[in-house]
């Protein structure tokens, strides 16, 4: 497997998955474009890249602000429409009731969605420009195919199953460009994600007990689903497209 002269672009880059997937590509000669909420975050994500002997660049945004988006948007349009991979790893989990909800709120969720949607639009732009096809995966969720009552997250699990939905209706649509887009759904993964609402010394602890949940017994790695990130992007999938790929230690497949 081998990214030589492919570049990246991972929206939400600079931590768990999306990072991880990052330091993937470049070890294998691609190069790649951080996008992050956290300048800091962001910095020590391409500092590390570079360290390993890669090109990597940066851009910090707060992506549920449509102007931010806008900036990201030109950003990419001048500087990196050479892009032939994408992945849309962004996201933020918090649990929530349902009558709880407001709608600032709920509206944080789908104005994510509204940012994955049109900087995809703007890197699909750049991909059917170049006319070298490309690959594009969406970080899902096992929450998008069903619902866990401990962890209630209706405003989820909506946004995250229309990224399910528009990985479905984008490989139709450019397959005639030679662009994949595919999907991942982890079931719980040891990421920052859980600092939004689980103190960060207790995110062990807390995850561990969800580990009964999977049928393998364990919570997922950044690693687990990176690997199967970077093999979707890679030209060893070069048949595979429209594919939601369970990567969730089993939950998908029933209960023990």
């Amino acid at each position: 497997m081998h990214f030589d002269a492919k570049k990246v672009v991972v929206v939400g880059g600079s931590a768990g998955m999306g990072r991880q997937v990052a330091v993937d590509v470049v070890q294998h000669g691609g190069s790649a474009v951080i996008i992050g909420r956290s300048k800091d975050r962001v910095d020590e994500t391409v500092t590390e890249l570079e360290s390993q002997h890669g090109r990597a660049w940066g851009i910090t945004a707060e992506l549920t602000d449509r102007a931010g988006v806008a900036d990201v948007q030109r950003a990419l349009s001048e500087q990196h429409s050479d892009a032939t991979l994408l992945v849309n790893a962004a996201g933020f989990f918090i649990p929530k009731p349902f009558l709880d909800y407001d709608a600032e709120f709920y509206d944080s969720y789908m104005d994510l969605n509204y940012a994955l949607f049109f900087l995809t639009q703007t890197v699909v732009q750049g991909m059917i420009a170049k006319g070298e096809g490309g690959s594009i995966v969406n970080i899902g969720s096992m929450w998008a195919h069903q619902a866990i009552g401990l962890t209630p997250s209706s405003a989820y699990s909506m946004q995250k199953a229309g990224l399910h939905a528009l990985t479905h209706n984008l490989a139709i649509e450019l397959a005639g460009h030679k662009i994949r887009v595919n999907a991942v759904a982890p079931a719980v993964v040891k990421t920052p994600l859980y600092e939004g609402f689980i103190p960060k010394d207790d995110i062990d602890a807390t995850l561990a007990t969800f580990a009964p949940l999977h049928p393998l017994g364990r919570v997922g790695t950044p690693a687990d689903v990176a690997g199967a990130v970077v093999y979707l992007l890679s030209e060893q999938a070069s048949w595979v497209t429209g594919t939601i790929l369970n990567v969730d230690g089993g939950i998908m497949a029933g209960r023990n």
